[in-house]
């Protein structure tokens, strides 16, 4: 029994040692960031397309997103040991979606804790046969359930995790672009690692709830940061100026759905009317654009339905 675990840690080894790592860029002091391009995930990028990296602390590491298929799971993991001798202690999730998930399998080993929203844990069990069964049509990779691993740390509010000498606050976020956003700041360089919580130049997508979203990004844009890293698109250095766009997109959605509501339009109509003034001002506006209209209507036609209740 021995060697054969002897024999899968050396296969495993060497399948890092085999793997080009990950390009990642140093954007603040111990903070690295792997870049994403602006795609639709498909099985030439393998979904390999959202922003990842991690941040090195005097005691251990902490990743950030493994990335969108086991593949890249393992290219980030050579681009951690390229870079520091220091161990991987955590891995954190900082939200269900594939592009963000799908390399967890690399980081699993004895010593790393998976970490995630509290909520997490239920969108993989709810999602997990779907994304499993998708992987290999839309994405050409092959999962298996190993590869979708559940939090061992569940962030309920705010959560610290000690790097040594440098501490990470995690916060768990009401439903804003899914149910299950986590944010990761870190106090010594003052960058706030956003993910999926903030888009530049790539459409916002909503899996949760317009509301709750512009109301969590009306705290945010209180805040001072100094770096902020998207879940795609470029390094933030002038916020809270970088989440307009994002705040307007949202808030037009917001406003031309009400409204067609009240005139009594259809769903059929509001995706063919919301929206289209941002057009020009999107990478993948008419891959998503539909589907996000699609899910605020659900939202704000339930609003209508319920304040006309309570008349």
């Amino acid at each position: 029994m021995k060697t054969v675990w002897l024999f899968a840690l050396l296969a495993a080894t060497q399948q890092v040692n085999a793997t080009t790592a990950l390009p990642v860029k140093e954007v603040a002091g111990g903070i690295y960031a792997h870049f994403g391009k602006h795609q639709l995930p498909d099985s030439k990028n393998h979904g390999e397309i959202a922003n990842l990296g991690f941040i090195v602390g005097a005691k251990c590491v902490a990743v950030i997103d493994s990335g969108g298929s086991p593949q890249q799971g393992l290219a980030l993991k050579q681009a951690v040991m390229q870079t520091t001798k220091t161990p991987i202690c955590y891995v954190i999730n900082t939200h269900i979606h594939p592009d963000h998930i799908y390399g967890n399998r690399a980081f699993k080993s004895a010593g790393v804790k998976f970490v995630g929203h509290y909520k997490l844990a239920r969108a993989m069990a709810t999602r997990g046969s779907y994304y499993l069964d998708k992987a290999d049509e839309q994405l050409g990779i092959k999962l298996n359930p190993a590869d979708l691993i559940l939090p061992d740390i569940e962030v309920k509010d705010d959560l610290k995790l000690d790097l040594g000498g440098r501490v990470l606050t995690l916060k768990a976020y009401p439903t804003a672009h899914t149910d299950n956003d986590l944010s990761v700041y870190d106090e010594k360089t003052n960058t706030m690692w956003l993910s999926d919580l903030l888009f530049t130049e790539h459409i916002p997508t909503l899996d949760g709830s317009l509301k709750g979203w512009l109301a969590e990004i009306a705290k945010l844009e209180k805040q001072k940061f100094h770096y902020v890293i998207p879940g795609h698109g470029d390094l933030v250095t002038d916020w809270p100026n970088s989440i307009q766009p994002e705040k307007h997109y949202l808030t037009v959605l917001l406003t031309e759905i009400r409204a067609a509501i009240k005139q009594g339009k259809y769903l059929e109509e509001a995706v063919k009317t919301v929206g289209y003034s941002e057009k020009n001002n999107w990478a993948l506006f008419d891959e998503y654009h539909r589907k996000n209209v699609t899910t605020a209507f659900a939202e704000l036609e339930w609003e209508d339905e319920h304040s006309a209740h309570h008349k």
